[in-house]
């Protein structure tokens, strides 16, 4: 009893002493975070692609403003609404069978943003490297194709079912539960060995994946990563830096209450949510972010990037594209919610405390075509706090 005692304190120690050491190293980022290019002389504007920490003005606010609440004073009817839910796997699986893995750029910008998401003490060998600035692009020539970047789970209350659209969700349900089920029957799961464990949740087919698989593997880490589509997540399975040894990609519905992982409780250092929580209903996102924070160790980081309230995307929809308050549906049924900072009560209700809560402001620029785009997006950490001891 002694020996498991002294264990669980030197696993402890250990574990704080790791999250103190990841959290000087998210001090040591640049001095200015979410980028350092700033635009002095209006006439330089089309020199770059971004420029990063846009003050805006408030007759840029009160524009924005305006422009959602024109596009969001005709709503898209009720009625229709239920097969953004019903038929979200099918749209993916479409969008995936259609672009495969060639329609977004892999997020190298991660590291500059998420030190977090590698052990203390490793090194990335790019930290001193210029932030490149690898946000999809966004066509301008139709909504639908607007930001595709946050599909993922799009979830709206439902109550008419087709019989096609119930059993492809079934067979992707039966897929989730027969690999976690597998996994968490046996003694061990994919990972155990592993002192440093991610999850990334909402996947796709791997543009976070492949730069965490290829910076993690000299080190003692694992990386978990979901996505509800069976196509994306056999698209990051066939991808030639796919390695077992260090990644286990499995299918998974965040939204489903009773869907299992295939690892324990309290056993993830860091969950990365990156434009993910957008595409879920906004009566379901509190619900998800609970039941995730659920299998965050104490001291475990919750990282959290996504679309902000008057981004360039929201102030494109049309009138008849709005479901509810900010949250609208492109032309092919996926879905996004534009955020403020009140992701902090989001997280601070599942119990995380907060270190990182920021609107990032940019412009993005198309150089060819002289047209300038105001980006807004919210950038958050939030810690699993330790128990307080008892007296």
């Amino acid at each position: 009893m002694h020996k498991l005692q002294s264990f669980s304190v030197a696993k402890l120690a250990t574990d704080f002493l790791r999250l103190s050491m990841r959290l000087k190293s998210s001090g040591g980022r640049p001095s200015a975070p979410l980028g350092s290019r700033i635009l002095t002389n209006p006439d330089d504007i089309f020199k770059h692609n971004m420029w990063d920490h846009v003050q805006w003005t408030e007759k840029d606010e009160e524009n924005a403003r305006q422009k959602a609440e024109e596009n969001s004073s005709e709503q898209h009817p009720l009625k229709e609404q239920g097969k953004f839910d019903t038929e979200a796997c099918q749209y993916w699986d479409k969008f995936y069978e259609v672009h495969q893995d060639k329609f977004f750029k892999d997020r190298r910008w991660l590291f500059l943003e998420f030190p977090e998401l590698l052990p203390s003490g490793a090194e990335d060998p790019d930290s001193n490297m210029c932030q490149d600035h690898q946000q999809a692009t966004i066509p301008l020539h139709s909504a639908s194709s607007t930001d595709t970047e946050t599909r993922h789970n799009q979830h709206i209350d439902l109550h008419n079912r087709n019989t096609n659209t119930f059993h492809f969700q079934e067979f992707c349900q039966e897929a989730a539960q027969e690999t976690n089920e597998a996994a968490t029957q046996t003694s061990t799961f994919p990972g155990h060995h592993a002192s440093f464990r991610i999850l990334e949740v909402g996947c796709g087919v791997g543009n976070s994946v492949f730069p965490i698989v290829n910076k993690i593997k000299e080190t003692d880490s694992f990386l978990y990563c979901c996505d509800f589509s069976p196509r994306a997540i056999q698209l990051v399975k066939d991808h030639p830096d796919y390695d077992d040894s260090v990644c286990h990609a499995f299918v998974h519905d965040i939204c489903e209450e009773m869907a299992s992982f295939p690892f324990p409780a309290q056993s993830l250092d860091v969950i990365l949510a990156v434009f993910v929580l957008s595409s879920i209903h906004p009566e379901r996102m509190q619900g998800v972010v609970n039941r995730l924070s659920a299998y965050l160790k104490h001291g475990g980081i919750f990282l959290f990037r996504d679309y902000g309230r008057y981004d360039f995307s929201q102030l494109r929809f049309k009138k008849g594209r709005c479901l509810s308050e900010n949250f609208y549906t492109r032309g092919d049924g996926t879905c996004v919610y534009f955020f403020t900072k009140e992701v902090h009560d989001l997280f601070s209700k599942a119990g995380l405390e907060e270190i990182q809560n920021l609107e990032d402001k940019r412009l993005q620029v198309n150089r060819g075509k002289k047209v300038v785009m105001r980006r807004v997006w919210m950038q958050s950490k939030y810690r699993k706090s330790y128990p307080h001891a008892s007296s």
